[in-house]
C-alpha cells in the first residue's frame, strides 16, 4: 500500500457502488439450488455438480435437500400431473428471491409425452426465468442456463422485479 498523492491515485484505489448492486453480485455468486430430479435429466444435472463439470467454479455446488435453504429449483425433467401438486408446494416454501431453471425439454414444453399425465410446460405452475433445451440437455449446457440466471439476477435487483419485465 502507498501513500495517495493525488485524485487518480484515489479513483485507482477506491471502489465505489451502491449497496443494492453489491447484494445482486452476492446473491447472483452464490446460488443453490434445490434437488428436485424428476427423470433422466436430473442424471445431467447430477452430473454437472460431478468434478468435470464442477458447478462449484459458479457458487452453486450446494444442491440442498431443503427448499427453506435454497434459492434456485431446477426442474428436470418431465412434470406429471400428480407431481405438480408437490412441485408448486415446494416453490412456495422457497424464500424469496428464489428463481426457476426449466432444464429439458419434458420440463418446459412436455417433451414427446403430449398427453394428459404430463404437464404441458412447468411454466403454468411456477415462473421460469432460464429454459435450457436439450432432450436430454448436456450439463454445459445446464452451466450455460447458470451463467445467464446469474447475469440476470445481477442485472436486476430481485427475482420478482426480473420477471415482472
Amino acid at each position: 500500500m502507498g501513500v495517495i498523492r493525488s485524485e487518480q491515485d484515489l479513483e485507482r484505489n477506491v471502489l465505489t457502488t451502491t449497496l443494492e448492486r453489491l447484494v445482486a453480485w452476492g446473491r447472483g455468486n452464490s446460488v443453490w439450488p434445490a434437488q428436485f430430479g424428476l427423470a433422466c435429466c436430473a442424471i445431467e444435472m447430477m452430473c454437472a455438480a460431478g468434478s468435470r463439470f464442477d458447478i462449484s467454479r459458479f457458487g452453486s455446488e450446494l444442491f440442498r435437500a431443503s427448499p427453506r435453504q435454497s434459492d434456485l429449483m431446477i426442474v428436470a425433467g418431465r412434470v406429471s400431473q400428480k407431481m405438480a401438486p408437490v412441485l408448486r408446494h415446494i416453490y412456495d416454501q422457497m424464500l424469496d428471491p428464489k428463481w426457476v431453471i426449466s432444464m429439458g425439454d419434458c420440463a418446459s414444453t412436455g417433451g414427446l409425452y403430449n398427453n394428459y399425465a404430463v404437464v404441458q410446460g412447468v411454466d403454468k405452475i411456477v415462473p421460469v426465468d432460464v429454459y435450457v433445451a436439450g432432450c436430454p440437455p448436456r450439463p454445459e449446457a445446464l452451466l450455460h442456463g447458470l451463467q445467464l440466471l446469474q447475469r440476470k439476477i445481477q442485472t436486476r435487483t430481485t427475482g420478482a422485479a426480473a420477471r415482472a419485465t
